[in-house]
Order: C-alpha cells, then structure tokens, then sequence
C-alpha cells in the first residue's frame, strides 16, 4: 500500500509512505473524521479488516478484525464501510455470504499499545450467495441503517436495530450479481447501483422500491467506479472501462436523463473514482497504474 500526497508546487504526487499488506487490498478507506479528532486511522480490507495508524515516518497496525476464530480458512473481504455519523461502526461484506459491524474503540495515548480493539456487533447472512459492498446510510440518524449488494442481483436495506428483517429494495431484472452501492451524500432517499459487466448505472429511491428512477447508460463498456458528489444531490460520477468519467446531473427525475454533463477520456479503462469529500472540486480517478486528480 502507497500513501501519496500532492506537491503542490511541482503539481506532481509524491510517496510519502509505504507499508506490506499480506494480501490484496479489496478496499481502503481513511477515517471519516472532517473535525479531524481522531488519529490518522487508515482501514483496509482483504483477508481480514485492519486498522492501521499513519505517523510521519511509518504505518502501524493498530488492529486486525476477525471473527473467524476457529479455522485456518477465512472468506476474503470484499468490501467494507465506515460510519461517518459514529466512527466506532465499521461494516464489511464477505464472499461467505455475510456482513459484519465491528465496534471499535479507542482509547487515549497511554503508551505504545494497541489503543484499537474491535468485537463482532453482529453478523448476518445478508445474502444467499457473495456480498460484494456494504455501505452505511445517513437516514434516521446516519448511525444504524445500511445496505449490501451481491452476486444474487439485489440490494437490500437493513437496520443494526432489527436485524432479523431485511427490506430488498431492488433486484436486477436478468439477476446479474451487483458489484458497488453508493448512497447520495445529501439526500439518503437515492442510492446507485451497478450489476457486473453493465454499461449503465442505476439510480434508486428507496421511497419506490425495486423501480430505478433513472438509468445513465452513456457508458459503451462496463461500469467500474460511481461516487456521488459530496456537496450537491444531484451530482454523480460514473467511471468505466470505455476510459470515460462522467458527471451527471440528475435533477430532472423521473424524467430520463440523457447525456452527462461533463466528460473526461482517460488513457485506459478507468478502474475506480473518488469525489474529494473536503474539496468537492476535485475527483481522483485511476485507470492502468495511474492515479490522476481531475478539477471539475
């Protein structure tokens, strides 16, 4: 794993850090901390969870999540969240059919230890099959409602306080497996979805299930990458494999929408798209083995 920052007055990235990680990364995710309180906390998902502490000079592992305790197998980690409203909640999706929300606490420089400790809050059979991404919902407190997708083609809707029912709120027609969830950073009615190998990226309101209110199918390969944009609700990026990064505006649902609003052309397939949460006019995206931020 590289930890990269901007020169500013070269313009060009720079490595400040790198760390092993002893298997393939499926996901990396800082803190969501805009107060900045908390540590430099960097979580990555493969094998296991872990949590690790970022310093000037070297990455630590401050803790490996892991609830399977009693075998030499584990199911790898396809994905995870981390709560914005309550940065204690972590959620991660496995290729074993569940989710789990880890509990995370933190404690006060003491001394050298391990200040970060999880324990299992409760793990579900989300789906019949693999659960591909989970991610954390801003309704009703932003704290216990979340989401999942996975290779049985639906999205369902579940909520830490009862969690024997799930609602699904949309299943894909021919049951493709759906790879990434994304909800809407100001409006938590609307989320995104896209099925593997799918050209467009759908669009739905949770007030209606199981009915996309929209469909942005400009694409002419298969999607990769959707990020809402955090300061508007009705601006996303899609990213694909025809090397293009779309800017949608979707205000005018119901209504189709037929073109985007702004294009990019990358140099390769684009694999993943980022929408900078604390500076809203930049998007990273990476595409072969390069990371590029784009001013919008």
């Amino acid at each position: 794993v590289q930890l990269v920052g901007l020169d500013e007055e070269s313009s060009e990235f720079i490595c400040r850090n790198t760390f092993d990680h002893p298997y393939p990364t499926t996901k990396l995710m800082w803190i969501p901390d805009t107060k900045g309180v908390y540590p430099d906390l960097l979580a990555t998902s493969g094998d296991y969870l872990r949590v690790w502490r970022v310093g000037e000079t070297e990455t630590r592992l401050e803790c490996l999540l892991n609830n399977n305790k009693n075998s030499d197998f584990c199911a790898p980690l396809t994905s995870f969240d981390w709560n914005e409203v309550d940065p204690y909640l972590l959620g991660t999706s496995s290729i074993d059919t569940t989710c789990t929300i880890w509990g995370l606490e933190t404690g006060q420089v003491l001394g050298r230890v391990n200040l970060v400790s999880g324990h299992v809050k409760t793990q579900l059979i989300a789906h019949d099959k693999e659960v591909y991404d989970i991610a954390f919902s801003r309704a009703g407190g932003g704290r216990d409602m979340f989401a999942s997708v996975g290779a049985d083609g639906s999205v369902r809707m579940f909520d830490l306080r009862h969690l024997e029912h799930s609602t699904i709120i949309y299943e894909d027609p021919q049951h493709h497996p759906l790879l990434r969830l994304c909800w809407n950073k100001q409006d938590p009615n609307y989320l995104a979805t896209m099925a593997m190998d799918g050209m467009e990226v759908v669009i739905l309101d949770v007030r209606v299930p199981c009915t996309p209110v929209a469909r942005l199918n400009n694409h002419r390969a298969c999607v990769n990458g959707i990020a809402w944009a955090p300061h508007s609700s009705c601006h996303i990026c899609t990213a694909a494999d025809d090397h293009q990064a779309l800017i949608w505006d979707i205000q005018q649902m119901p209504r189709a929408i037929e073109d985007p609003i702004l294009a990019y052309t990358a140099e390769g397939e684009i694999n993943n798209v980022q929408w900078a949460s604390t500076q809203p006019d930049w998007i990273a995206i990476c595409y072969n083995n390069c990371l590029e931020i784009l001013r919008v």
